[in-house]
C-alpha cells in the first residue's frame, strides 16, 4: 500500500527511511532509479545488505536520519531535484522525522508514510474539529495531506492497540501562504494550541517566548475583523500568516516611533 501510494516511477530518487530487514526495499529497488535506505539499526545492516545483494541501484547508509545532510543527498544524487520519501517507522519517531525534513527544507516531491490513524487524521484536519491543531497547520503549509489507506490492527503481528494509516504528503513548490517570518508564524501557531480553552488573544499574551502584550494581540485581533473571544483552532493557516505579518508590522512601527 505504501509503495503504491507513493507512486514511485523508473526516474524516481527514492529516500526509505526504516527499511528494516528490506522487504520493502526490494520493491523499491524493482521500481525506482535509485534508493538510499537509511537505518539506524547496526544490527540490521547485514541482514538487509544480504536482501539487497541482487541490487545495483541501492546505497544502504547506517545512521540516524536527523543527524544526516539530506540537502547533500539530494544535490549529489538527484542533481537537487525533488525527492520521494517513502517510511514506515516506530510511531513515535514519524512526526518529528517528517517535521524535521519539511522544516530543513529539502526539496521533496512526496512523502509516504505509514502513521498511527490519530496522527494521520491530525495532519489532514480542517479548522473547528478536534483534531485540528498545530501539526495540521504545519503540514499544510508544507503539503497537502491525503490518507490513502487505513490498515486495522490485525494486519500485524503482534497486534497493536492502535490503527494506522497510509498517508500521502505532496508538498508544495512553494508554501501557500505568505509570512514576513515562518518561525513567527508556527510559534504563533503553537502559542494559540498550547491551551485550545483559552482565547486567541490571551493564549498570545500568555506565551513568554513570543513577547506579545495583550494590548497587541487585542489590537492585532480586531485589524483581522475577529472577535476578541475567537480561538485559535477556528484559523486557517492563511489567517495565522495575516496575523503574524501584522503583528510583525505592529512591532516594525513601534520601534520606528521610539527610534530604535
Amino acid at each position: 500500500k505504501i509503495i503504491s501510494a507513493s507512486g514511485v516511477t523508473k526516474s524516481d530518487f527514492v529516500l526509505e527511511i526504516g527499511p528494516g530487514i528490506g522487504t520493502m526495499t526490494q520493491y523499491l529497488c524493482e521500481s525506482a532509479r535509485e534508493v538510499m535506505a537509511v537505518e539506524v539499526d547496526s544490527n540490521l545492516i547485514p541482514v538487509l545488505s544480504d536482501t539487497l545483494s541482487v541490487y545495483d541501484n541501492v546505497t544502504i547508509v547506517n545512521e540516524d536520519i536527523l543527524k544526516l545532510d539530506i540537502n547533500r543527498i539530494v544535490q549529489e544524487h538527484n542533481n537537487g531535484n525533488a525527492i520521494k520519501v517513502v517510511a514506515n517507522l516506530p510511531y513515535y519517531i514519524t512526526t518529528p522525522i517528517i517535521m524535521g525534513l519539511f522544516e530543513s527544507h529539502v526539496p521533496l516531491e512526496s512523502v509516504t508514510v505509514m502513521v498511527q490513524k490519530e496522527v494521520a487524521q491530525r495532519m489532514q484536519a480542517v479548522p473547528g474539529t478536534k483534531d485540528y491543531g498545530a501539526l495540521s497547520l504545519a503540514v499544510q503549509y508544507y503539503a497537502d495531506a491525503l490518507i490513502v489507506a487505513n490498515v486495522p490492527p490485525n494486519c500485524f503481528i503482534p497486534r497493536p492497540n492502535v490503527g494506522s494509516a497510509v498517508i500521502k504528503l505532496t508538498c508544495h513548490s512553494s508554501p501557500p501562504v505568505n509570512t514576513d517570518d515562518e518561525k513567527f508564524m508556527f510559534n504563533i501557531i503553537h502559542a494559540s494550541f498550547n491551551q485550545r480553552r483559552k482565547t486567541l488573544q490571551n493564549g498570545l499574551a500568555n506565551n513568554s517566548g513570543l513577547g506579545i502584550s495583550k494590548k497587541e494581540a487585542a489590537d492585532a485581533i480586531k485589524q483581522m475583523g475577529l472577535a476578541e473571544n475567537t480561538r485559535g483552532e477556528v484559523l486557517e493557516l492563511a489567517q495565522f500568516a495575516k496575523l503574524c505579518n501584522i503583528l510583525l508590522k505592529g512591532r516594525k512601527q513601534a520601534r520606528e516611533e521610539a527610534g530604535v
